[in-house]
């Protein structure tokens, strides 16, 4: 498993491992799918807003 390059540092994968067990003991096992489907939605309202405001510029660009 490679290293994720960040701005700050490096995180290999047993920082990722860690992470995802402070994350397990804060929040506990049920509460994770809700939060995963959360961010999920928001991402892809995100995906769908910025998708509509580039076809919003072309339409203006042909006007």
């Amino acid at each position: 498993m490679s290293a994720l390059f960040l701005p700050l540092g490096v995180i290999g994968p047993w920082q990722i491992v860690l992470i995802v067990v402070i994350v397990l003991l804060l929040f506990g096992g049920k509460k994770i799918p809700e939060l995963m489907r959360g961010l999920g939605s928001g991402l892809k309202e995100f995906k769908d807003a910025s998708k509509d405001d580039s076809t919003d510029k072309k339409i203006d660009d042909t006007k």
